[in-house]
């Protein structure tokens, strides 16, 4: 987990990346510093920063905490967890302040240590919008942020976020292209799966149908579409229809990019119990990278830049399909037909 006194180092390749926190204050470079009184909002309580592996370059600002589908079986940062939605007003305050810190490097009292730390770091060109499903927030209330973010930090290049299958379904293209208009240009989609055995199975809630209409509609409204896939979900015994369903799910959406996470199962989700129970069989590290392998040459692209540079995964790959599939799958082909574990990524060195 990087702290904030670690962030000129290299940005780790995981979900769950700066873990910042309220209390955390590593101010850098400001013109004015004012003591901060505690913070006064307690109804909203401020998300850690957990965003694409991508976007360390970012300032994040929170619209919910939290994640609209909670029950997700092996999700380990937002299972069990009540979905916060935050008042505009404190939304637009934070804008306020930002915007202030930026052009003036003044700090406003009251607001969260939290926000000048992000701030003190941050280049000005990128903005991610927490937490794991920015797209519940109204809709109103997410055009009025939006506008307000455009017009205090007008140099902003681009706005991006997290969002679920179920709340791009909400929205039609139209209003996703008035998102668009207001700098929203690139969306992250947990597809997980494409397999409707295996999402009942985690409790997805949708069906790869559902998920293949709401990839659609963002690709259709011209926003980037960046999805995530996750290896093993399936365990031993639905491997194969786990991974064809998703190519499936991933070739007939056609994303801008696709990343692909290996499944790791921590204490507090219910796949642990079923684990522990030998009801799930986790795949072994060289049936990861089986499935990496049928999964690269089923999918059917356009032109999308797949990975696996994630750290939970036990090898990485990197390439735009369809014209790079052949290196990829060789990639993959050379360690599966080695069988050394020591091709691979250490488990120690593994992470979320």
């Amino acid at each position: 987990m990087i702290l904030v006194d670690e962030s000129a180092k290299p940005a780790r390749a995981n979900y769950v990346t700066d873990g910042l926190v309220p209390g955390q204050l590593g101010f850098r470079g400001l013109k004015r510093q004012k003591q901060l009184p505690k913070e006064a909002h307690v109804s909203f309580e401020r998300p850690r920063i957990i965003r694409p592996p991508h976007e360390a370059d970012n300032y994040f600002l929170p619209l919910t905490g939290g994640c609209s589908n909670s029950e997700c079986g092996f999700c380990n940062y937002y299972y069990g967890r009540r979905l916060q939605v935050r008042d505009l007003a404190e939304v637009l305050a934070e804008i306020d302040a930002l915007a202030l810190f930026v052009d003036q490097g003044e700090v406003t009292p009251g607001m969260p240590e939290i926000v000048y730390s992000v701030a003190s770091q941050w280049n000005g060109r990128r903005l991610f919008l927490q937490d794991g499903d920015a797209l519940v927030y109204p809709y109103s209330k997410l055009v009025r942020a939006l506008e307000h973010i455009n017009a205090k930090l007008p140099e902003l290049e681009r706005i991006s976020c997290f969002s679920t299958t179920q709340d791009l379904l909400k929205r039609s293209v139209s209003e996703l292209k008035a998102l668009k208009d207001l700098k929203l240009e690139l969306i992250y989609l947990g597809v997980e799966s494409g397999d409707d055995g295996v999402l009942e199975y985690v409790s997805k809630g949708v069906t790869g149908r559902q998920t293949v209409e709401a990839g659609r509609k963002v690709k259709e409204a011209g926003i980037e579409l960046a999805t995530t896939v996750i290896l093993g979900l399936g365990g031993q015994d639905k491997s194969e229809q786990h991974v064809l369903g998703t190519a499936k799910v991933l070739s007939d959406m056609d994303p801008d990019s696709c990343e692909a996470l290996t499944l790791t199962i921590m204490p507090n989700v219910p796949m642990f119990k079923d684990q522990q129970e030998g009801r799930f069989r986790e795949i072994t590290p060289m049936q990861s990278l089986a499935e990496l392998r049928l999964m690269i040459e089923a999918s059917d692209f356009s032109n999308c830049l797949f990975r696996s540079e994630h750290e939970s995964n036990y090898l990485t790959v990197r390439g735009y399909l369809p014209r790079e599939k052949e290196r990829l799958l060789g990639e993959v082909d050379y360690v599966l037909s080695h069988q050394d574990p020591s091709l691979l990524r250490p488990e120690h060195l593994r992470g979320l």
